[in-house]
């Protein structure tokens, strides 16, 4: 099979299951728990996240083809286990910070998949040179989500056990009092 049927497959394959990922988590700034959360300076607008991400899954989609269409090459394997976990990493992700509210977990999947990306990109190198380039702007956008996440943690040490708008309000009505949640 060539490349490009590879890539017809793949690349909707890895931007589908990023975006379901993302979906069924409640990923994003229409996710009442992030929204309450203090984030630092450099986080950007919530439509950059979907931009970026969409680019990254059709370069991480584009490499996996090309990885694919390397039949016959030494090591091979390998990079096929790496790329699999590393898209499992990916994935739950999301579920893991936006739907579990687990940050600190969230933190350590994302150093777990800065570790499986470098290693796949000197995988890839010895098979396919092109292939492990366009993982380059994923390793860095992880190393930004990381600073990012770390960054939301220290600043919401608490963000694991909030639950916004699950504050009362008593509101005495003359003698009798009334709690609204």
């Amino acid at each position: 099979m060539s490349f490009l049927r590879y890539a017809v497959v793949t690349v909707p394959a890895v931007v589908l299951l990023g975006t379901l990922s993302g979906y069924l988590s409640s990923a994003g700034s229409a996710n009442p728990w992030f929204e309450a959360l203090r984030k630092p300076g450099f986080t950007p607008p919530g439509w950059a996240f979907g931009a970026v991400w969409t680019i990254l899954y059709i370069l991480i989609g584009l490499s996996l083809a090309m990885l694919l269409h390397a039949k016959g090459a030494q090591k091979r394997e390998r990079a096929l286990i790496l790329f699999g976990l590393s898209l499992l990493l990916n994935f739950a992700w999301s579920p893991v910070f936006f739907g579990m509210h687990r940050v600190t977990l969230g933190l350590s999947l994302i150093a777990a998949m800065i570790v499986c990306t470098i290693g796949l990109i000197f995988a890839l190198w010895k098979i396919r040179i092109v292939a492990a380039l366009l993982l380059y702007p994923y390793l860095g956008w992880l190393m930004f989500a990381s600073a990012l996440n770390y960054k939301i943690l220290e600043l919401n040490p608490d963000a694991e056990t909030l639950v916004p708008g699950a504050r009362t309000i008593n509101i005495d009505l003359g003698g009798n009092s009334a709690e609204i949640r």
